[in-house]
């Protein structure tokens, strides 16, 4: 799956457009690297973005194409650094 499709089904973005232009912007980093919106993930994968207001850091724990809202929350976990 590519990241501008995770960010938007596992809902930590809203719009898979908002995930393109982040990725574009190179707020998106995936195990050290900056990413395009078509870099495929894959379970075990860090991943980091740059909000304004600081950094998340999550792990990809799950790749799934469709999720209900409920169990969006279960693709990742937020690593602490």
């Amino acid at each position: 799956m590519r990241i501008d499709k995770f960010l938007k089904v596992s809902r930590i973005l809203k719009r898979r457009t908002v995930a393109r232009e982040a990725c574009d912007g190179g707020k998106v980093i995936i195990n050290g690297r900056e990413v395009k919106p078509s870099h495929p993930v894959k379970v075990g994968d860090v991943v980091e973005i740059d909000y304004a207001s600081g950094v998340l850091k999550f792990r990809i724990l799950n790749v799934k194409e469709t999720v209900k809202k409920d169990e969006a929350a279960s693709l990742y976990e937020i690593v602490n650094d």
